[in-house]
């Protein structure tokens, strides 16, 4: 067994560039899971820095100074956080807020939905399973309501974060575009000169992970636009948060599609019931969803992302139970990350016996 093990140590660890290489990954690992929340928005800001990246250097293209490149795209970036913080947000917490006033008449209806269940099919469902059922989901939907609506900002702590963040990372991304190379110089400096794997792996990871972020991001904007529009054009209530959320759905792919059908088919019913608004709002909602898996998709990721459906659930999974959110949203990337680390990964040849 030890004589295996120490086989398979040197085939795999015997180059010093799969050793630097381990190293690295090791050291970006360990200080994200031991500093990520300390360092969230430096994170934040390299990430948003990256995908400006790419408008600088179009504009470079039109023979554009770098200076007023990084500018002009900064001020772009500003001009839509401005309109996310003084738009956007308030608009979705005012939809958030009449959800959450709405739920016991919603509950009502659903129970009065029941009930009538029961009396078509009495063999499967009895009266007082669904009136204990609706006492202990109101109940909690009051409580989660109150959780939400009354402690969200009541930190003074949460504020002031909020707050710095908001000061923060826009200033940090204006120098790593303005200073980019001269930051990525400095780190390199730490790095040996040889350095051939680490090389072709920031390659691969750079190209494949840079078309599926800025990807993702306008099939974002693009699918909850999009839904949106549907939504208003049949006087679909809370159609801002719902078009947000099926935006942000797409972010987990094959399943955030199907779960987040269920509400927006559950709030369209309660408003209209088994009605022709109900009908043509969710073909209209279902085309759009057609349209952003058949064309949208291939659109944007045909030279991006190649991995296997199945290492992409088990990418979600994996990373969305560590890093939550962030996980979900860079579960892609990082499975790229691991892929391109696998394919570089010096292998010399088992010496024949």
């Amino acid at each position: 067994m030890i004589k295996t093990l120490r086989t398979w140590f040197n085939r795999y660890f015997s180059d010093p560039e799969a050793v630097l290489l381990f190293i690295v990954l090791v050291f970006g690992f360990g200080l994200i899971m031991l500093m990520g929340q300390i360092l969230a928005p430096v994170l934040a800001s390299i990430v948003i820095a990256y995908l400006l990246e790419s408008v600088v250097v179009r504009l470079q293209r039109l023979k554009m100074p770098r200076l007023p490149a990084v500018v002009l795209a900064f001020l772009g970036f500003l001009g839509l956080l401005l309109i996310c913080f003084l738009v956007l947000l308030p608009l979705l917490w005012k939809q958030v807020a009449s959800l959450f006033s709405d739920l016991p008449s919603m509950v009502a209806k659903g129970q009065q939905l029941l009930l009538e269940l029961v009396a078509r099919f009495p063999e499967f469902f009895t009266q007082e399973q669904v009136n204990a059922f609706s006492s202990e989901l109101l109940n909690d939907m009051h409580n989660w309501a109150k959780v939400v609506l009354s402690e969200s900002w009541s930190s003074i702590t949460g504020l002031i974060t909020g707050i710095v963040y908001l000061v923060l990372v826009p200033l940090l991304v204006f120098f790593f575009l303005k200073d980019r190379n001269k930051l990525i110089h400095w780190a390199l400096g730490f790095l040996p000169h040889k350095r051939g794997a680490l090389s072709q792996v920031s390659t691969e990871v750079n190209n494949q992970i840079g078309n599926y972020i800025r990807g993702k991001v306008v099939e974002i904007l693009v699918v909850g636009v999009a839904t949106y529009l549907v939504f208003w054009y049949f006087g679909l209530q809370y159609s801002v948060l719902l078009a947000a959320l099926v935006g942000i759905s797409v972010l987990i792919p094959y399943v955030g599609a199907i779960v987040i059908t269920i509400p927006v088919v559950l709030v369209a019913y309660l408003q209209w019931g088994w009605g022709a608004q109900f009908g043509y709002s969710m073909v209209a909602y279902l085309i759009v969803q057609g349209l952003d898996a058949n064309i949208l998709v291939p659109l944007l990721f045909a030279e991006a992302v190649n991995l296997h459906p199945v290492a992409i659930v088990v990418a979600t999974l994996f990373f969305g139970g560590i890093w939550g959110f962030w996980g979900v949203f860079f579960a892609i990337p990082l499975a790229t990350l691991v892929k391109a680390v696998l394919n570089a990964w010096p292998k010399p040849p088992l010496k024949s016996r």
